[in-house]
This record gives structure tokens, sequence and C-alpha cells, in this order.
């Protein structure tokens, strides 16, 4: 199975038009346009009953102490966790290409509408729904796609990894806001295939993407 795309190359940085937030000299960042990037793949084995597409950051702290607080570092050697981006299943077999921006164009504060797409597909909600919990002027539901905003002081770059699964099952048994890892929990045991991109983002002006 391949995986390709005309708004990311694999192993280089994330354009800042897909990303939530780019750097800026006041108050370390801005929002950005966080549209989602184009995605098309191709060669699914024979059986796939439909697509997944999960995109999620390996490299975010797993602890907030240091998080974009001033005068610090978020150390490199810290451990890190998961942090989903973008959760879509149930994709029909018959569609093979997501066009950039078709899924997110802007930041919308207080979460994006889902899970339900035109097409039958379903949107999971992804991990900013948590990290804005307690912001009275983000909080809310992000279903679908919402790009990179790294910790401004993180040591390390961040990679972002964008996954294709082709599956056996037309419909995974997911209900309501289901998050990232429920998905991956759905589809195990019914991945016939898949295919990724990883691509790096900064927010550090000390570290390269």
């Amino acid at each position: 199975m391949q995986l390709h795309s005309t708004s990311l190359v694999d192993g280089q940085p994330i354009d800042g038009r897909l990303a939530f937030c780019v750097p800026a000299e006041v108050g370390h960042v801005a929002l950005s346009s966080n549209r989602n990037p184009h995605l098309i793949w191709s060669d699914a084995p024979a059986g796939t009953r439909a697509f997944a597409v999960i995109c999620h950051d390996p490299d975010v702290p797993s602890r907030g102490d240091d998080v974009n607080q001033e005068g610090r570092q978020v150390p490199a050697d810290l451990p890190r966790v998961d942090f989903f981006h973008w959760v879509l299943v149930n994709i029909p077999a018959s569609v093979t290409e997501i066009a950039e921006g078709s899924h997110s164009a802007a930041v919308t504060p207080n979460g994006k509408p889902g899970p339900e797409l035109a097409d039958g597909s379903r949107h999971g909600i992804n991990d900013y729904t948590g990290w804005f919990a307690g912001d009275g002027q983000m909080k809310g539901n992000y279903f679908g796609y919402d790009g990179p905003c790294p910790p401004w002081n993180d040591s390390i770059r961040h990679r972002y990894v964008f996954t294709v699964f082709a599956l056996d099952v037309a419909h995974l048994p997911l209900e309501g806001a289901f998050t990232g890892q429920q998905a991956r929990n759905a589809m195990a045991g019914h991945i016939l295939a898949q295919a990724s991109i990883t691509a790096t983002y900064s927010l550090n002006p000390a570290v390269p993407a």
C-alpha cells in the first residue's frame, strides 16, 4: 500500500499553513490556517472494505510542568506520549484521496462539529478536546483535524505520523465522541495494510523543524 501527498514530504518539516500555530515574535506563537493536508493512497489489498486515517504526534511531553513556561525548557529526556491530531474512520473503500483543506481550513474555537460526514465516514475527537477542557474561550469537542502546536519551549522537534489503514470491515463499532485510542482498539485485528508519512514541526526558534 502506498501513501502520497502534495502537502507533505516524508521526513521534512510541515508547512505552517497546515499547523494550528506558527512562531510569532510577540507571545511566541500565533494561530495559523490549520489546513488538513492532502492525502492520496493506492494499492490497497483485496478484501479492503474501508479505510481509516490517524495522525498522531508521539513526542508530546508526559508532564506539563515546564510546557510553555517562560525561562524554562521541556527537557529532551522527558518521557513522551501520543497526542492524536486526526481520527477518521469508516472511509468508504471507493474513496482514495482527501483534498487539502477539505476537513479543516481554520482554527475553530470551541471545537468542530462531528462525527458524521456526508460520505458515511466518521470523525473522532482529537486531543485538543482534552487540552482545551479548562479554557473557557477554547473548550469543546474538536472533531477531525487540528494541526501541530508543540510547546514553544520544547527541546526536541516533534514528529507527526499520518497513517492510512486498509480495513477488512466497512464500519467500526464506534459511536459518539470516540478518541484516537478507541479507534486504534477497534481496528485491532482488522488491519489488512497501512502506509504512513512522517513529517516534523517545531515552534522553538532554537530547535529546527
